[in-house]
């Protein structure tokens, strides 16, 4: 079964999304911040990982930095998902290593299709 990691600070967004991925056949786990999502892929390294921007303690472009110049950090595919809309802050995650990136708030639909259109479904 593929995995994915939901990462943020939010328990409702985490509890959303977990729903949603899991109804897409995933095995997920959380984690309410970058560090703490950092210490999971460290233990075990997550197919997908679905990333919130603002976080306390470490935050989601800082975990994406640390995790793609971690061993085997290139292989998750990670879909950015913020409020954030600044085309310079998209553009900022794609080049630190985000693969897609998807607005705030999301459903099943837009969920599904970037998890279709990165081929980890």
């Amino acid at each position: 079964m593929k995995t994915c990691l939901v990462v943020d600070d939010s328990s409702v967004i985490r509890k959303v999304a977990r729903r949603i991925i899991e109804d897409l056949d995933f095995s997920v786990d959380e984690a309410e911040d970058g560090q703490e999502a950092f210490e999971k892929c460290r233990r075990e390294m997550p197919d997908a990982i679905l990333l919130d921007w603002n976080m306390p303690i470490m935050s989601g472009l800082e975990f994406l930095k640390s995790l793609r110049s971690y061993i085997g950090g290139d292989k998750p595919k990670i879909v950015f998902c913020t409020t954030e809309n600044d085309v310079g802050q998209i553009a900022m995650a794609l080049k630190a290593g985000a693969n897609e990136y998807i607005m705030k708030p999301f459903d099943r639909e837009i969920l599904e299709n970037k998890f279709l259109e990165l081929g980890i479904e």
